[in-house]
């Protein structure tokens, strides 16, 4: 007679899947704290659930399902969780006032370690790296619900459709017309599932390496030559977005606190598969944490900058609320 599984076995069997399982709530929720607070929920009842698992589907699967069912129902209390460019607002002037709106429950980034992007399997980072990107997970927050959870155990994982059937509650021919509709909804969105993430070209770090120097020695002037003609800047959680090179450099100027070279440092960090910074400020004769960002490149420029001011992430991203004296992005 076969022994029963333990709760031991569970553990030790379902700990490596943690990543996976973060960077799977990440794409239904669009937030790395939910994300993070839902996988330990769907440990927690798995755990509990353990001793009736009879091995019909591998764990994995049965982990991805209850992973599935505890976002789905975490977002039917929840709305959706959009950059400034998804409240429908048009381009901002660099001018205006800033206005912030902590009321909406803003998109967050996800450092690559954490979602399985910088993890050892080169296809695992691959796969993880093309459905974690920011464009991408903005996109999905506009699906309602049960879409997206059909569209990414479909076109992410590769789930059959009777194995998503089962996972959400429907019927094949549902999970079907469902993807179907969730496509449609995302044949303009850029970049799509399908989408490859090239590694940095030689071009493109030179291109970084320019950012880093005109933000720290205030030549804020650089960065027009630095963009594409139509890139976005966006703020949250201030409402407004900012299209154009000269656009851009100008909000810079006129809002950062920064006056002068060395008022600020960038640390370069991974997130949502991309190049980043996190932005430290002078204060007070020490460079206190400032805000994230993470960055898109279309060819050689940069497309879009997404700068997050929750001081939260720099937690989560395992980055210091202060930096020693030499600290850089360029040393």
């Amino acid at each position: 007679m076969t022994d029963k599984p333990t709760n031991e076995d569970f553990l030790r069997q379902a700990d490596p899947m943690r990543r996976e399982l973060l960077a799977h709530c990440y794409r239904m929720m669009g937030s790395v704290h939910d994300a993070e607070d839902l996988v330990q929920e769907t440990y927690l009842r798995a755990w509990r659930a353990y001793d009736g698992f009879e091995g019909r589907s591998s764990l994995r699967t049965w982990l991805y399902r209850i992973a599935t069912t505890t976002c789905l129902t975490a977002l039917e209390s929840r709305g959706r969780r959009p950059l400034p460019t998804g409240l429908g607002a048009p381009s901002t002037e660099a001018t205006a006032p800033l206005v912030r709106d902590t009321e909406v429950p803003w998109l967050e980034p996800v450092p690559d370690a954490l979602a399985g992007a910088g993890a050892d399997d080169p296809a695992a980072i691959v796969t993880s790296r093309e459905s974690i990107r920011l464009a991408l997970i903005a996109a999905l927050q506009h699906l309602p619900p049960r879409q997206r959870a059909v569209l990414v155990l479909r076109d992410v994982l590769r789930w059959k459709a009777a194995e998503v059937a089962e996972a959400v509650g429907v019927s094949t021919a549902a999970v079907n017309s469902i993807l179907q509709r969730a496509r449609a909804q995302l044949k303009d969105v850029s970049p799509t599932m399908d989408d490859p993430v090239e590694p940095l070209t030689r071009e493109q770090r030179e291109q970084l390496d320019r950012y880093v120097a005109a933000f720290e020695n205030y030549d804020i002037d650089s960065l027009v030559h630095l963009f594409t003609e139509d890139a976005v800047w966006e703020m949250p959680p201030f409402t407004g977005w900012y299209q154009g090179p000269r656009a851009i450099a100008e909000l810079v100027k006129v809002r950062c606190p920064a006056e002068k070279a060395g008022d600020l440092r960038l640390v370069p960090i991974e997130a949502n598969g991309q190049p980043g910074f996190a932005l430290y400020h002078l204060e007070e004769g020490v460079h206190r944490r400032f805000g994230l960002m993470v960055m898109t490149f279309t060819g050689e420029r940069v497309s879009h900058v997404g700068m997050f001011f929750d001081l939260r992430l720099f937690d989560t991203f395992g980055l210091p609320e202060t930096l020693p004296a030499e600290a850089s992005a360029t040393k």
